[in-house]
């Protein structure tokens, strides 16, 4: 058994080093992250009984050694992180198990306890509920597994070894600076605004640096928020609580789901009068709800023009950014965050610390993190951040 751990870790340093070696030019570094905190979020109750597992399986191997739990197939990023994995484990030779729990904490559980029967050695999972995830968590350290957070972090365990995570308050950081630089020196410019799931912790903290940006220029009159009555009511405040941030994000959550930020930008429209529309600013809070929303905008006679904002350079919004349809997303490199896992994994193997950069308290315990940097792009600089660096083919795109 000794032989084959080594082998293993072996075989994930290569997998590293080809990482590295194939990662083209990296993004410009960021300012690290202040330490996450606050209270637990409310859990989602999970819905109906746990379904088979759907799971990827790279080839090659003989030991399951590393599970991987994603959240769903539904939203591009996790498509993305899916064929990174398996690029990247693939190319190392060994076995893995990619699962996807489909946006329900009782799959996530069930394929957490697939994989802890297989004898996995160190669970790397994005929860769909960080907090319903817990128990997750728990399961997998009773058993002697290593528990990486991966992207999203698990809230209310001392379950949790490490967590692989973007500079989560720089992409709301910078997609509120980037509304505020193209607002420029004009008053009352309509603000609309959005977020992600509230039982993603994620959701949370890009909501938090996004806010500490637009706070400052709410109360100058830079903009007005037109779609919340819970911001509106807290827009004095530099700093919020989390329970402020879950009032105002429980009134303009898109779930992550396009068809739920759809109707929500429909609703808001409708509900406005044309003095709210005009020249528009609306902070969407990914790529995937940005398009919604922004087609969703762009079929309002009212809405003369709108900047919008999203993250993850999703393919279909890196065409709408060339196309001008959507202004700008947050880069957050996959190939980064996959090897940082990867390397993780390494360490928790060898039962070493991996090298953390600052922690995130989840509510019980200070976690050992390590953040990667994000970038922001919009149609100026898509081609050097996206094209030249070897992340995506021009092959694939119109327009460049």
């Amino acid at each position: 058994m000794r032989t084959k751990v080594f082998s293993f870790i072996a075989l994930l340093m290569i997998a590293s080093f080809i990482l590295a070696a194939c990662g083209g030019a990296a993004a410009p570094q960021t300012p690290a992250a202040p330490t996450a905190s606050g209270g637990a979020a409310a859990p989602t109750a999970a819905s109906g009984g746990a379904a088979a597992p759907t799971a990827a399986t790279s080839s090659g191997g003989t030991a399951l050694a590393v599970g991987i739990v994603l959240p769903t197939k539904d939203e591009t990023r996790w498509t993305q992180d899916e064929a990174r994995f398996k690029e990247a484990l693939d190319k190392a030779g060994y076995q893995v198990e990619i699962l996807f729990s489909e946006k329900d904490s009782a799959k996530e559980k069930a394929n957490v306890e697939s994989l802890i029967t297989k004898g996995i050695k160190v669970l790397i999972i994005c929860p769909v509920d960080g907090t319903a995830a817990a128990a997750s968590a728990d399961e997998a350290r009773k058993a002697g597994i290593k528990v990486i957070s991966y992207d999203r972090l698990i809230r209310d365990t001392d379950a949790v070894d490490y967590y692989v995570t973007f500079d989560s308050i720089a992409v709301g950081a910078q997609q509120a600076q980037y509304l505020v630089d193209k607002a420029g020196t004009t008053k009352n410019n309509p603000l609309y605004i959005y977020a992600g799931a509230a039982s993603d912790n994620n959701a949370f903290i890009f909501f938090q640096g996004a806010w500490g940006v637009l706070q400052p220029k709410i109360a100058d009159g830079t903009f007005v928020i037109k779609n919340s009555s819970e911001a509106i009511a807290l827009q004095g405040k530099a700093e919020l609580t989390r329970d402020e941030e879950a009032k105002i994000i429980g009134q303009v959550t898109t779930n992550w789901a396009p068809d739920t930020a759809k109707t929500l930008a429909e609703s808001n429209l409708t509900a406005t009068t044309t003095a709210d529309k005009g020249n528009v600013f609306v902070l969407a809070p990914n790529d995937d709800t940005a398009r919604a929303i922004g087609d969703t905008f762009a079929a309002d006679k009212d809405i003369k023009s709108f900047v919008i904002t999203g993250q993850d350079a999703a393919p279909a919004s890196v065409q709408y950014i060339i196309d001008g349809k959507q202004s700008m997303t947050v880069f957050k490199d996959v190939r980064t965050l996959v090897k940082d896992a990867i390397s993780a994994a390494v360490a928790l193997l060898a039962n070493q610390a991996p090298a953390a950069k600052g922690s995130y308290n989840n509510g019980k315990i200070d976690v050992p993190a390590i953040q990667s940097p994000v970038i922001s792009v919009d149609k100026a600089n898509v081609k050097a951040a996206l094209f030249d660096s070897g992340y995506y083919k021009t092959s694939d795109y119109t327009g460049l």
